[in-house]
């Protein structure tokens, strides 16, 4: 089984399958540029991220159900060239949650997996790399200090025997899945921090759905309760996004973007 439908977003590739809704693919695609274009000028925000995402071929790939992604050949998209890749699942992608600046959430799990999904590559392998020093997923970085500090301490591993799911009391991230590293807590950290930031997780029992991993759900909590986190992705030099997109990508001019190709070493 293979990939039928494709979209192009300022030289980043999303791959769909035949069973991924149209709507969805769209929504997307709109996530991504608004991600890259927050401020829908049609020109990136910032081009030193975006020239690592595109030297380094980043794909998003979006079967219809986690069903059908154990049956893509993936291994086709990586003799074309492709390898480093984020998966997102047609059935946890929602264009409904957030239309016209309102949420629309039936309860406090309801959420658009595009917004996390969508954002990991962006951090992983854009921001990481233009910043290794600051956004690197690796200890020592400004990211993973502020990591550090909300887990209460340096974990290469989830931490057994405090009392927040084995972290220490003083934590407000306590991630706990046991599959992922060290790189990957620092993914999932910078994903809770920014989203938060921008809204997307302040509505009607979210607060109480997140609380067992993440207890900062607002602007207002992750500024008074991680200021520097806060502080590092409001830095206007990283040109964060600093609306929350919806999908509904409408640039007002549609000019011609030359992205710099970055020299890229095998495994990097």
């Amino acid at each position: 089984m293979g990939c039928d439908k494709y979209v192009n977003v300022f030289g980043v590739n999303i791959f769909a399958t035949q069973n991924t809704p149209e709507d969805k693919l769209s929504h997307a695609a709109g996530i991504l540029a608004q991600y890259l274009d927050n401020d829908e000028d049609g020109i990136p925000d910032n081009t030193l991220v975006l020239s690592h995402l595109v030297s380094r071929r980043v794909f998003i790939i979006i079967p219809g159900t986690e069903e059908e992604m154990e049956g893509l050949e993936m291994e086709l998209v990586e003799e074309a060239g492709y390898h480093f890749g984020q998966d997102l699942y047609g059935e946890e992608t929602k264009p409904d949650f957030l239309v016209d600046g309102k949420i629309n959430a039936p309860d406090g799990h309801y959420y658009d997996g595009a917004l996390e999904e969508i954002l990991h590559p962006i951090t992983d392998h854009g921001y990481a790399n233009a910043y290794p020093d600051v956004f690197g997923t690796r200890r020592g970085s400004i990211l993973a200090n502020c990591m550090d500090n909300a887990r209460g301490g340096y974990f290469e591993k989830v931490p057994k025997g405090g009392p927040k799911s084995g972290y220490p009391a003083a934590a407000w991230y306590h991630y706990t899945d046991e599959t992922c590293d060290y790189g990957c807590m620092i993914s999932e950290y910078i994903y809770w921090a920014l989203t938060s930031i921008l809204g997307t997780q302040d509505f009607p029992g979210r607060r109480d759905a997140l609380k067992v991993e993440w207890e900062l759900n607002t602007r207002e909590l992750v500024k008074t309760g991680d200021a520097s986190v806060y502080k590092l992705l409001t830095d206007p030099q990283y040109k964060f996004p600093t609306n929350a997109p919806d999908g509904n990508y409408k640039p007002s001019t549609f000019p011609v973007t030359v992205v710099p190709i970055i020299p890229i070493e095998d495994g990097d």
